[in-house]
């Protein structure tokens, strides 16, 4: 590799809504900036490291398997989605590494070898690589939600951006499965329009304003758990300094809320 690999953070969707025609349609935006954030990478990337809301840990583990399965976390979907398989090949190499950096930097990792893809990995990544030919790897969340934990997880992956690998923290930047629709329109987009802000601030007021994202506004209304939000500390502690870039936003998701996605790096 010639280039450093960006970072993001990607709000991923609900549920498996590709399989899905009218969830598909309505996630339009989300799939078209999916595809635009693969289009504009550097070079393809040697693999791509997941970080999913979907799978949380005491501490922190690494999928390993050279060929993991799947994990159908979602419930009420019709009966073909329980069928999906998304047969991208693992990353046991970048496993052993990032295993690697992690331990360097003090930080508690075990490979595993067991764990399938959720989806808040393989619903994106069917949008993004449907052929499912690009190495493929998660990484667990702590349980804790501790976000200064998560971002020192981040930065100490964050050589990973220049030997190929490319870091995804994936979520969803609201997430409150009891207020969608309506009810959820002023606080999603109030929370959005603090999210956006604070990550334009310079490196330094920028993790301090993630660090403390509870005092932003509705923050407890948006995230009641920060399950999807845990994902943004791990990229960001990645990016370093670079700065952040809006590439997916959307106010009318599942009937009103506010949304978006970022990548840290050189604008793509």
């Amino acid at each position: 590799m010639t280039t450093r690999m960006p970072a993001f953070y990607i709000s991923h969707g609900g549920g498996p809504w590709p399989w899905i025609a009218p969830m598909r349609a309505a996630m339009a935006t989300l799939e078209q900036s999916l595809v635009a954030m693969v289009a504009g990478l550097p070079e393809r990337p040697r693999a791509i490291l997941m970080v999913s809301g979907h799978w949380e840990t005491d501490a922190v583990r690494i999928m390993s398997s050279p060929q993991p399965g799947m994990v159908y976390d979602y419930h009420g979907f019709p009966p073909h989605t329980y069928e999906i398989v998304y047969p991208a090949p693992g990353a046991p190499d970048v496993a052993a590494r990032a295993a690697q950096l992690l331990a360097a930097a003090g930080i508690a990792a075990t490979l595993d070898t067991t764990q399938g893809y959720d989806h808040g990995t393989f619903a994106p990544m069917a949008v993004m690589y449907p052929a499912a030919d690009m190495p493929l790897l998660q990484l667990s969340i702590l349980n804790s939600y501790d976000p200064a934990d998560h971002v020192r997880i981040g930065r100490a992956l964050a050589p990973l951006r220049d030997e190929g690998v490319l870091i995804v923290g994936s979520g969803l930047s609201y997430h409150n499965l009891r207020l969608f629709g309506p009810a959820g329109r002023t606080p999603s987009a109030a929370f959005d329009a603090w999210l956006s802000t604070a990550l334009a601030l310079p490196p330094e007021p920028r993790e301090q304003a993630l660090l403390a994202w509870e005092q932003a506004p509705f923050a407890r209304v948006c995230h009641p758990q920060e399950d999807h939000l845990v994902p943004l500390f791990v990229a960001l502690g990645a990016a370093g300094a670079d700065r952040a870039t809006r590439i997916y936003h959307d106010s009318d998701v599942m009937g009103g809320i506010t949304a978006s996605s970022f990548a840290f790096g050189e604008p793509l």
